[in-house]
């Protein structure tokens, strides 16, 4: 009898240990687990919904944006041991010694639809004078902020690819945005906030130390945008034209008006546009002398070697991994998106974690 009790507690001990073991460790140890897991699968996923909606705005669908608000691991890990003797059988004594461990990973995961102020603020709101000319700042290509972000500048015009406004740029803004890329390479373009009393006002300026070899790009700007060339330093607001010759006046593009702009790019079926379902567009073709923006390209079947895909109406659109400019671009899409995202937070779910 004695053999029977030591071997029942025996193995109760060794499991009550390796699950007393596996629970202190079990914490800690997901941490970083969990952490570049769920940062692998959300940002795979924030990839594949912006490729998604420019498709569908591309088929005049309406884009749908899902947030994922909150995370929550929850873990779970028990155990029992069973132990079965019989004595004094024919067969003689007689022992069955059996155990069972279980481990459960129950995460939560909270979902928010971009919809009412949320999605006027993200999706339908001018990009912001101050974060635009901080993109210029942060030392992104002027030329490429200006073809994504700029719809006119002081009466010039960029071009748009959108259906309903589909439009060339002036002949003057290839021409104003290359000199503007020269003199920010050259370390002569800066921006600054100017107080005026109770005003504050963001300034775009053109270094006087600046390389000799700029002037001449400085008074093409100049000329271009109708400036005084006797100032160095442009106030900067937003609006259609300038108030004077002292004074930059930009539209901005909202985040809406960017994705149309961009899915105006992507390859499509040619069937899709002889039925009629989608509008010929702009793949893979120059817009007043200047490179497409982005290049997406379609297929029946999957692709094997793509930096993104996802499926839509039985086609493929995915961009190539070898494309540089399309990754570049489309990441700079996701970074402006959340850029845009401004403004008080709304109120987080409540969620109830069962601790049983």
């Amino acid at each position: 009898m004695k053999v029977h009790q030591i071997a029942s507690k025996t193995v109760g001990i060794i499991l009550t240990l390796v699950l007393m073991a596996g629970c202190a460790g079990m914490g800690p140890k997901t941490v970083s687990r969990d952490r570049f897991d769920y940062i692998e699968a959300i940002s795979g996923s924030w990839k594949k919904q912006m490729l998604l909606n420019l498709v569908k705005v591309r088929y005049v669908d309406a884009p749908v944006f899902m947030e994922v608000s909150a995370i929550i691991s929850q873990y779970e890990i028990g155990g029992n041991v069973n132990l079965e003797a019989t004595l004094n059988s024919q067969f003689g004594n007689s022992q069955i010694v059996g155990g069972s461990a279980t481990y459960f990973d129950r995460p939560t995961i909270t979902y928010n639809p971009l919809t009412g102020e949320k999605f006027t603020r993200s999706l339908m709101r001018p990009i912001p004078i101050r974060a635009f000319l901080g993109l210029i700042q942060s030392q992104y290509p002027v030329d490429f902020v200006f073809r994504i972000c700029v719809h006119t500048i002081n009466g010039v015009s960029n071009s748009f690819g959108g259906k309903l406004m589909q439009s060339s740029a002036h002949t003057d803004f290839p021409r104003l945005i290359e000199a503007l890329l020269r003199i920010q390479q050259a370390g002569g373009l800066g921006m600054r906030v100017r107080s005026d009393g109770d005003q504050r006002s963001v300034v775009m300026f053109f270094r006087d130390e600046g390389p000799v070899e700029i002037e001449e790009d400085i008074n093409t700007v100049a000329t271009i945008l109708g400036l005084d060339k006797s100032v160095r330093d442009f106030r900067v607001l937003y609006g259609a034209y300038a108030a004077d010759d002292k004074e930059i006046a930009v539209i901005t593009r909202s985040m809406l008006q960017i994705i149309a702009d961009l899915a105006s790019y992507i390859e499509v079926p040619s069937g899709d546009v002889q039925e009629g379902r989608v509008a010929a567009g702009l793949a893979g073709k120059k817009v007043s002398g200047m490179l497409p923006l982005i290049r997406v390209h379609n297929n029946n079947d999957f692709p094997e070697d793509a930096f993104v895909a996802v499926r839509y109406r039985d086609s493929w659109f995915y961009i190539d991994d070898t494309d540089l400019e399309s990754k570049r671009m489309f990441s700079f899409l996701m970074m402006l998106f959340s850029l845009t995202e401004t403004g008080p937070q709304a109120g987080s779910p409540l969620v109830t974690v069962p601790t049983y």
